[in-house]
């Protein structure tokens, strides 16, 4: 049941047929309104996830990938299916302050009805404990994490990839700072890559102070440019 503290959200159709929500408080989408299921495609599969595992890794062992904002878990998925496509280990933390509620969530679910082996993911990812490591495949093992960033004990050179999916900056400022970028580069790899749908120019300079070498790329459909920043071997 939601909670009166947890903000209201709504479930909409993005122009290329996939769902994303809408919290009205906040005046914005998880994803965008062009194409949520091709957004995430573009920005955290194509820019992030697709290279790192075509270069070799979760070849077990795993890819290590943390994520900014777990939301809906299509991110997640689209992950599944990218680590199976090449048949490998994905150990994904996703970081969530606010968990859907379940109406929510049953609202989301006919969107993977199509794709019985994603269908039967996406329940077993919302169903899956809090703060436990549970396999959803051969291919992915989940770590729902609710805590802020902010103040998450993070390892050290230990994450290959980062999905930087937090609401827009003028929306959650706290968490596009130089602070949250230097525990965030602090707990990367060597080599690892950060891919964000975001392409502002305070993001990118507070990247960079962080240690974060930058580039920008093409957009997804309805935004010109996104970022991807890796840490140096």
């Amino acid at each position: 049941m939601q909670s009166d503290d947890t903000p209201k959200v709504e479930v909409r159709t993005t122009a290329d047929g996939s769902p994303t929500l809408y919290v009205p408080a906040l005046n914005e989408h998880y994803h965008s309104h062009h194409g949520a299921a091709q957004e995430s495609r573009h920005v955290f599969i194509e820019a992030g996830l697709r290279p790192l595992l075509a270069a070799g890794l979760g070849q077990r062992p795993p890819l290590e990938l943390l994520e900014v904002g777990l939301g809906t878990g299509l991110n997640a998925l689209l992950t599944l299916k990218e680590a199976i496509a090449f048949d490998a280990l994905v150990g994904y933390d996703g970081y969530e302050t606010t968990p859907l509620p379940g109406e929510t969530i049953a609202a989301l679910h006919p969107q993977w009805h199509s794709q019985p082996a994603l269908s039967l993911a996406f329940t077993e990812l919302h169903e899956a404990p809090w703060n436990e490591h549970t396999a959803i495949s051969e291919h992915l093992i989940i770590h729902k994490i609710q805590e802020p960033i902010q103040s998450a004990e993070l390892p050290t050179g230990f994450y290959n990839l980062i999905y930087f999916d937090a609401f827009a900056p003028e929306k959650q400022p706290e968490l596009w700072t130089e602070d949250v970028f230097k525990k965030l580069y602090d707990a990367a790899a060597p080599g690892a890559v950060l891919v964000s749908y975001c392409a502002q120019g305070q993001f990118r300079r507070n990247l960079r102070a962080a240690g974060w070498l930058t580039e920008k790329l093409p957009g997804p459909p309805g935004k010109r440019e996104m970022t991807r920043a890796r840490k140096a071997l």
